[in-house]
Formats: C-alpha cells, sequence, structure tokens
C-alpha cells in the first residue's frame, strides 16, 4: 500500500508525510539512545503489534531517517539505528514534549512508565547551571534496562547500555525513577523506604537529581484540580496493553 501523502509543497506537510504516522516518533525517542534490535524495540513499545513495528521502520528507512546495522563483535547483533536526518530529530522530540507536558493530566488506567522515555526526556530536563565544572557519569539499572548518564562541564548526554567507569550506579525500578524525576522524591527518602539502591557517594546521588528533577526534593504533589496542566503528575505504573 502506498503511503499516503498530503500532497501539498509545504515543508510541514512534507515533513508529516515522514513522521506523522502513529508510533513512528515514538520509535525515534527509542532509537536516540543508541541501536536497538528489532526485539528491543518491540519490547520498548507495548501495543505496537509486530506488523506494525516492522512496516513503520520500513518506512523509516526508505525515507533515510533509520539505518539497519551490525554491531561489531562479540555482539554482532543486527540493530537499527537513526541516520544523521534522524538524529536531527532529537530537538524535534524535546519540543514535543515539553509542549505537550501540558496536557499529560492524570494517568489513565492504560498509561505505562516506559524507562527509555525518562532517559530520553532527562536530556531536555537537563540544567546546566546545576552541572557547572562537574564531569560525572551515572549508571541507572532500572528494573532490567541499564543506562549510561554523563555529565560534562554544562553537557548531558544518555544512552542505553552499561557505563564506563561509573562514579555512581543508582538501582531502582521505574516507578522510583517516575517519582525522583517527577515527584520531587528524594534519593535519601527513597533509600530509606528501600526503594533504591546507591553504588557511591549518596550526596553524589543528590546533586545527580537535582539536574534532572522537574521538582525540588521534597516539594509536596500538586490539589488534584491542578493536575490537568501539570507536567509533574504521577503516572500510573499499570502494564495494560494499548490498542492498535
Amino acid at each position: 500500500m502506498a503511503k499516503r501523502s498530503y500532497g501539498q509543497h509545504c515543508a510541514v506537510a512534507r515533513g508529516l508525510d515522514v513522521i506523522g504516522d502513529r508510533w513512528t516518533l515514538l520509535i525515534v525517542r527509542d532509537l536516540l539512545l543508541g541501536p536497538q534490535r528489532y526485539t528491543d524495540l518491540l519490547e520498548g513499545l507495548p501495543g505496537i503489534g509486530t506488523n506494525l513495528l516492522a512496516a513503520r521502520l520500513r518506512e523509516l528507512e526508505e525515507s533515510g531517517v533509520v539505518e539497519r546495522a551490525v554491531l561489531p563483535p562479540p555482539a554482532g547483533s543486527a540493530v537499527y539505528r537513526l541516520t544523521g536526518d534522524g538524529r536531527a530529530l532529537e530537538p524535534v522530540i524535546f519540543a514535543i514534549g515539553r509542549w505537550g507536558s501540558r496536557f499529560l493530566g492524570q494517568p489513565r488506567d492504560t498509561d505505562i512508565l516506559v524507562p527509555r522515555a525518562y532517559l530520553v526526556a532527562m536530556r531536555s530536563r537537563f540544567r546546566p547551571g546545576a552541572a557547572a565544572g562537574l564531569t560525572q557519569t551515572c549508571e541507572l539499572r532500572v528494573g532490567e534496562h541499564v543506562f549510561e548518564v554523563r555529565v560534562d562541564h554544562g553537557t548531558c548526554t544518555t544512552r542505553e547500555g552499561d557505563a564506563t567507569q561509573p562514579d555512581l550506579v543508582m538501582i531502582m525500578d521505574v516507578e522510583t525513577l517516575n517519582a525522583l524525576l517527577l515527584e520531587g522524591l528524594a534519593p535519601q527518602t527513597a533509600i530509606a523506604e528501600g526503594h533504591l539502591t546507591l553504588i557511591g557517594d549518596p550526596a553524589t546521588a543528590d546533586r545527580f537529581v537535582a539536574m534532572f528533577a522537574t521538582r525540588p526534593a521534597g516539594t509536596p504533589s500538586p490539589p488534584a484540580d491542578q493536575a490537568h496542566h501539570d507536567p509533574r503528575t504521577k503516572a500510573d505504573p499499570t502494564t495494560k496493553p494499548i490498542d492498535t
């Protein structure tokens, strides 16, 4: 089936011809953390369906946004990765996320907490001023996922995979990561409650979270009637599938 087009000689319309279909930008979002196997993408996008994922990847390849590659040994896995045109979508993803946060509202029963989404959002949420003069590498172990977050004199990079010589390791579930970044949960409180395990200096964890958290540690959640316009409302950890 031929891909649908708006048929307009307009840059916005032409861009939407490429990335405007459902799931497409979420595939790009996940690939911003590095190359992914097909099974990794399928696992990280609950509800997409294997045939739809294959179709979207094929369309992105044809448009030059995504390409296939083989990782060097010892992995040797076939993966999908972003091209230069694909990586150029990073500020677009950030802008949509910032704009969309005003509509986040209360979580729906079908909402899922997706670890990769947080690691992409952390780049956009990063506060360079809080990282002045700091070089630090953190390994986040979130459930079965492992990520590297590197801060280097006011810049931040995130990727999926084991960290190289991390200064700090933080082990938690995705609900705790959500609470640390969006709900004002302090690392020391999470440790005391048994939700967070650290390998490294606890003071380093406090500063790390302060660089990315939307709400400062210890700030109470907003009243329920303010939640619709507050990007920091609590997400629901349910894992029901989303209809395709």
